[in-house]
């Protein structure tokens, strides 16, 4: 059982920047992490995934934007959020994926002026 604890969502202006962190209970060595996002109305959707071997992958939406990163030594995995848009407005999940999936809380981020 891993558990997964998120922080820095918040309210920032369009344009503004934002650090989501993830801590893991245990160890995320083997573990492909990722960030997941759900607006209201809406499905929840991948935002960013990183492998054991730290492979990434985003989806079109937020390339070039956004950087996801992990430390395994710390257990720990961030999300590094910059020209943010209106549209990035959800909840954000952090998921630890190996035979079985493992979520967050989620952190509320609101992109508004």
């Amino acid at each position: 059982q891993v558990q997964l604890v998120e922080s820095g969502g918040g309210l920032v202006q369009p344009g503004g920047s934002l650090r989501l962190s993830c801590a893991a209970s245990g160890s995320i060595f083997l573990f492909t992490m990722g960030w997941y996002r759900q607006a209201p109305g809406k499905q929840r959707e991948l935002v960013a995934t990183i492998t054991s071997n730290s492979n990434t992958n985003y989806a079109d939406s937020v390339k070039g934007r956004f950087t996801i990163s992990r430390d395994n030594a710390k257990n720990t995995v961030t999300l590094q959020m910059n020209s943010l848009k209106p549209e990035d407005t959800a909840v954000y999940y952090c998921n630890a994926r190996r035979d079985v999936r493992y979520w967050g809380q989620g952190t509320q981020v609101t992109v508004s002026s």
